[in-house]
């Protein structure tokens, strides 16, 4: 097994790499992303990219990473585009970071368009 990020750096990073690929609009955010205008910020200053919309897990820790990515997509482009397009980015970051491992396992919900 290649050693890696920590699962939480890791998760950080899929999330930077699927806002930035073209029309996905935001991941889909948790219950305190809901919340988080309601809520005072614990941490002011603290820009963290938002996992709620990332689930990353890899069962028994040898086989391949799961990853589920749940995200909203702008509504000028096809969904289905957005979302083979955030599946190949993850794919390819994966790869990068653990190059003598299997492909990862991703999938790509697309839960609404704005």
């Amino acid at each position: 097994m290649t050693t890696g990020p920590a699962p939480g750096a890791l998760t950080e990073e899929i999330a930077r790499t699927v806002q930035g690929v073209p029309g996905v609009a935001f991941l889909r955010p948790g219950l305190a992303g809901r919340l988080r205008s309601t809520l005072p910020r614990a941490q002011e200053g603290r820009d963290r990219a938002p996992t709620a919309g990332v689930r990353l897990s890899r069962p028994g820790g040898t086989e391949r990473w799961h990853v589920e990515i749940h995200l909203v997509a702008l509504g000028q482009v096809r969904a289905l585009d957005v979302a083979r397009a955030a599946r190949r980015s993850v794919e390819e970051y994966l790869l990068s970071v653990f190059p003598a491992e299997a492909s990862a396992h991703v999938t790509v919900t697309v839960t609404g368009r704005v």
